[in-house]
């Protein structure tokens, strides 16, 4: 994974940064004015502490769905001065518009953990790997390296007490295959604990009297999270704010835009925001100027009925079925079609009936209590930021503005892959900044 300076040289993200094992440093919770700040690992008793200077700098996120603020507190954290210009904010799910707000993707999102394990390293007496294929298992080994990443911060908001507080719930999920590749069916308990997939928790491939009916050919439960979306966005938010980060209800349509806003210090909330140095680009879909991103529509069901599990099943022709649960008696999700380049922004009622249906017969405990139908509550459509190859996390400056951190195009995984994203914004941007600092000196 490389970081592009068009105009200047090629930065590469340390190989650590995306490592499976031994996990990267999460910074604790320090109060903003603290002279120090404690990290952790894994374990909470593991810490050290640092003292913190003057802040290295003033980073402007462009957005405010789940990559923008987990980019901007990990900022923070790292002891930047941060701001976030956003057009849509965080709000109670209720109070969202599905048609106006239909760009603003954390709001609709399922919002769970699935592993989608990387392909199996060929030894040296299988067919080598085709150059497509190469590329997918590069993507995939980087994506799973940023969801366990994302694993273990929301570990460590449980630890710290704050699972409630920011809606995440922590429970078994399911995998059901028609059509599994081999990155499945290698997939053992012992390729599972093994350094090069490294699933913390209990995992467990299925027996097959234990598949919902014959068409699935491949299974694993395991250890999980879901998060209730926009609780969980709000939880971020107000982290922000306490640690002294602004907001900005503000739409932009360039990185130039930003960079004129804070080309001198601008005097808000009785307080001095300094120059910006660099600017993340956490906008979902870019700004426009990005031939290789396109939306992925997707249709769900919000229903009454809770869920015991995140349950997703792959089907032989590409379709998917699929319950999230919400947590915290707010409902499951129900889900879902996945359609490129479809801006449809209606939900289809014909779609609604097909979706609950399959998942009754799949999963059919969710009925409880003599239920013989799911309880439909709302509709959601909403448009997944999809880019061909992959999200896009890398750095350039652009001509007459200045740095700016890329991290957007991420499709359906925003939240599961959101905490590795956020910690090469964090890195990539440190990374530029320290070089310029020592090329001045």
């Amino acid at each position: 994974m490389h970081l592009r300076f068009p105009t200047t040289t090629i930065f590469s993200l340390r190989p650590s940064s995306i490592r499976t094992s031994p996990p990267p440093l999460i910074v604790s919770f320090a109060q903003r004015h603290s002279a120090v700040c404690t990290y952790y690992t894994t374990s909470p008793r593991e810490s050290f502490s640092i003292n913190m200077s003057e802040p290295k700098g003033h980073v402007v996120v462009i957005g405010a769905g789940v990559i923008g603020l987990s980019s901007a507190l990990a900022l923070l954290e790292a002891n930047y001065t941060t701001t976030i210009l956003a057009k849509d904010l965080p709000a109670p799910f209720e109070s969202i518009d599905p048609r106006s707000q239909i760009n603003f993707t954390s709001p609709w999102g399922g919002a769970h953990n699935r592993w989608v394990p990387p392909f199996p390293v060929p030894s040296s007496s299988t067919t080598p790997l085709t150059p497509t294929q190469q590329a997918e298992h590069a993507l995939r080994t980087r994506e799973h390296a940023f969801s366990l990443s994302t694993f273990r911060r929301m570990q460590l908001f449980q630890r710290q007490g704050q699972d409630q507080q920011a809606g995440i719930t922590f429970l078994k999920g399911i995998e059901y295959l028609e059509s599994p590749g081999p990155e499945y069916t290698s997939l053992t308990a012992q390729r599972a604990a093994s350094q090069e997939v490294g699933l913390p928790g209990h995992f467990r491939v299925l027996e097959s009297h234990e598949f919902p009916d014959d068409k699935v050919q491949w299974g694993c439960e395991y250890d999980t999270w879901c998060v209730n979306p926009m609780q969980y966005c709000l939880f971020l938010l107000g982290q922000i704010i306490a640690r002294g980060g602004k907001v900005f209800k503000r739409e932009v349509r360039s990185v130039g835009e930003v960079f004129q806003l804070f080309s001198d210090s601008v005097q808000e909330f009785g307080a001095t925001i300094p120059q910006a140095d660099a600017v993340v680009n956490a906008t979902g879909i870019g700004l426009g100027d990005d031939e290789m991103v396109f939306p992925t529509r997707g249709q769900t069901c919000l229903v009454q009925e809770p869920c015991d599990a995140t349950v997703t099943r792959q089907n032989a022709d590409g379709t998917w079925t699929f319950c999230v649960p919400r947590g915290f008696k707010a409902g499951t999700i129900i889900g879902g079609t996945k359609e490129p380049d479809n801006w449809d922004p209606k939900p289809d009622p014909e779609v609604r009936e097909r979706l609950l249906r399959a998942f009754e017969g799949m999963y059919p405990r969710i009925l409880a209590d003599g239920k013989t139908r799911l309880t439909p509550v709302r509709d959601i459509v909403g448009r997944r930021p999809t880019r061909k190859g992959g999200l896009r996390l890398e750095g350039e400056v652009v001509d007459g503005a200045g740095f700016v951190m890329h991290a957007y195009g991420l499709g359906g995984r925003g939240y599961e892959l959101s905490w590795g994203v956020a910690e090469g914004v964090v890195e990539g941007i440190q990374g530029h900044l320290e070089s310029e600092k020592g090329s001045r000196l």
